[in-house]
């Protein structure tokens, strides 16, 4: 997707963008790698293999990081070179303590996004028991006004089962999986069918956490949402609701569970904090 909006906001005055992922064949990197080295390749958009020693730039002037908190200690220190010798923007909405303490320290410039985009409206959130009605009764809303939904559940072991049970829950509904163990090539074909919506709901692990974009989708369920981190949730919520339309996040927690109480408490803090920059 950002390869996507770079390409139109770019290309018409001459600037070429290329991208560098495990989805491209490998006659396609080799390609973009040799654009680096020359020159002939100004922007390029790509997972942490960017950041690997057998990429060679040209003259690098500018690195842009998003998602920054998703990357590791290694991944850390391997950007750690580019930051002395080159502009470094580094991009997160739940910043890890590290990075925090930088920007609050003045180690680190740093500024807040603070006005939400145009039209865009708080998410609704809710935290229920898991049933097959509530289920049914939630996705069928989003169905209702042409939308999409997620329904996310962590465990690949038990992902098949869930979206059977999704299946039977909304039978109206085309209901696809997705999570990061399937082939690189599988994988897409689900998500770019998704996109395009060729199906209703995805059913799919924490891989949408960060930086999945679809307008169209308005509606996310979080299977046993208490096994989540407050910023993972956080990040959850935030795939819904990108448009002007309204967004709902329901929080599902296992019938009969006994809560934690720090669970509880950071699933308070999301049903309380849902105005825009709260």
């Amino acid at each position: 997707q950002h390869y996507q909006a770079l390409l139109e906001r770019f290309e018409p005055f001459g600037i070429k963008v290329a991208l560098l992922s495990r989805f491209r064949t490998d006659r396609e990197r080799k390609e973009v790698k040799v654009g680096l080295k020359s020159g002939a390749v100004d922007i390029v958009v790509g997972t942490t293999g960017v950041i690997g020693r057998s990429i060679k730039f040209a003259d690098l002037g500018l690195v842009v990081v998003d998602e920054e908190h998703r990357f590791g200690i290694r991944q850390k220190e391997a950007l750690k070179r580019f930051q002395e010798s080159v502009d470094y923007l580094a991009l997160s909405a739940t910043p890890i303590p590290r990075s925090l303490h930088l920007a609050l320290s003045d180690l680190r410039k740093f500024s807040i996004v603070a006005t939400p985009p145009r039209d865009r409206l708080p998410i609704t959130t809710a935290v229920a028991q898991f049933s097959l009605d509530r289920i049914r009764e939630t996705l069928l809303r989003e169905l209702k006004r042409g939308g999409q939904a997620f329904f996310v559940h962590n465990r690949v072991a038990t992902i098949q089962a869930i979206a059977e049970k999704v299946r039977v829950a909304v039978p109206e509904a085309i209901v696809v999986v997705a999570h990061g163990q399937m082939k690189p090539k599988e994988l897409e074909e689900v998500l770019v069918g998704f996109i395009k919506r060729k199906a209703h709901i995805l059913v799919c692990t924490a891989i949408i956490e960060s930086g999945v974009d679809i307008s169209n989708v308005n509606t996310i369920l979080v299977n046993r949402a208490d096994r989540f981190g407050l910023a993972q949730l956080y990040q959850l919520r935030g795939r819904v609701g990108r448009s002007h339309r309204r967004g709902f996040c329901t929080l599902l927690l296992e019938e009969g569970a006994a809560l934690t109480k720090d669970a509880g408490r950071r699933l308070r803090v999301l049903q309380d904090n849902t105005a825009l920059g709260s």
